[in-house]
């Protein structure tokens, strides 16, 4: 049997490491004499997409899947909060009828795992909900000052140069 053929770079970083090891560079890292964790646990790839996603701080909705995705996005959208983010009447229709549409798509789909029941939006209760917001925050905010008056004519031309 051969040995394997070592290349010279790899003798450098082996070099490198041993080096850094004999000035103590690798003493007192974070986390030095413990255990790692998860170590105990199956490894699965959605379990390390799961925590690698908590871990960076991002929104794991992300790799969610579809079915539940919608699930979480219905939620929100018939929440307080997502009403209220609308802007307009045809806006919140056009919005609960996309995500019907995208419902409906999903049901239309052979399903890739177990059934997730995901109900779909009435679209006059969320307008019926949105015009409940609008009043309440036109009822709570404050009072509008005059818009200060339009002055019709020709425009200033503030940056012709003065004649001296």
């Amino acid at each position: 049997m051969r040995e394997p053929v070592r290349r010279p770079w790899d003798d450098r970083v082996e070099r490198q490491v041993r080096e850094a090891q004999a000035r103590g560079a690798f003493d007192d890292l974070p986390g030095a004499g413990r255990p790692l964790r998860g170590l105990d646990r199956e490894f699965t790839v959605e379990g390390w997409a799961a925590e690698k996603v908590r871990r960076e701080g991002f929104d794991l909705s992300a790799v969610l899947p579809p079915a539940l995705a919608l699930r979480r996005e219905r939620e929100q959208l018939l929440d307080e909060a997502g009403v209220a983010a609308l802007r307009s009447e045809p806006e919140a229709r056009a919005v609960a009828e996309d995500f019907n549409e995208r419902v409906r798509e999903l049901y239309r789909r052979p399903a890739d795992g177990p059934l997730v029941v995901v109900p779909l939006v009435d679209v006059d209760d969320l307008v019926a909900r949105w015009r409940a917001a609008r009043s309440a925050r036109s009822a709570s905010a404050a009072p509008v000052l005059d818009a200060p008056p339009v002055v019709r004519g020709r425009p200033r031309r503030w940056w012709r140069r003065r004649r001296t």
